[in-house]
């Protein structure tokens, strides 16, 4: 079976619960599910990103509390966030490797940032080293509240798609 048979498939709540492991945004899973069925795996990437564009704030920052704070405990990251526990440590594997200096780098830069802006740094860690994440997070720190908050949602729907790349036909 397909990924789209799959989850055209499913109920309405089962369908957003699913989506909902891709975007912790309960508006954009609702909206994603309720408007199956898709044809393709290019028209769910098509439905996420035009649902994306309509969330409220509101949304975005339900979205961004369900991601773990990168350079996090990882046994931390695997009771709070159950359901992506897996998907988060694949994205973040290279802080796990990073010296403990880049570690509290991240830690103490994180603290700042969310002090700064009210939500934990959202960044598309895959592919990257830890020392490229405290980089851009020492880059996007200065940022102004608005142009910040447009990064941190493009980043999120960045991870958007990659966790529905991910998933998978049970």
């Amino acid at each position: 079976m397909s990924l789209t048979d799959w989850l055209n498939g499913l109920s309405t709540e089962d369908a957003a619960s699913v989506f909902k492991r891709c975007c912790g945004s309960t508006a954009w899973a609702g909206a994603m599910a309720k408007n199956r069925p898709y044809a393709s795996v290019q028209a769910i990437h098509a439905a996420a990103d035009t649902h994306w564009a309509e969330v409220s704030r509101e949304d975005v920052m339900e979205a961004f509390s369900h991601h773990p704070k990168i350079g996090s405990d990882i046994e931390q990251l695997r009771q709070k966030f159950a359901a992506t526990a897996s998907w988060s440590a694949g994205e973040q594997n290279a802080v796990t490797a990073a010296p403990e200096q880049v570690l509290e780098g991240l830690r103490d830069g994180n603290v700042d940032y969310e002090k700064r802006f009210g939500y934990i740094f959202i960044v598309c860690a895959t592919g990257k080293r830890a020392d490229e994440m405290l980089e851009i997070l020492n880059a996007r720190i200065g940022n102004d509240l608005a142009t910040e908050f447009a990064i941190a949602k493009g980043e999120q729907a960045k991870i958007t798609h990659l966790r529905i790349d991910k998933l998978e036909v049970p």
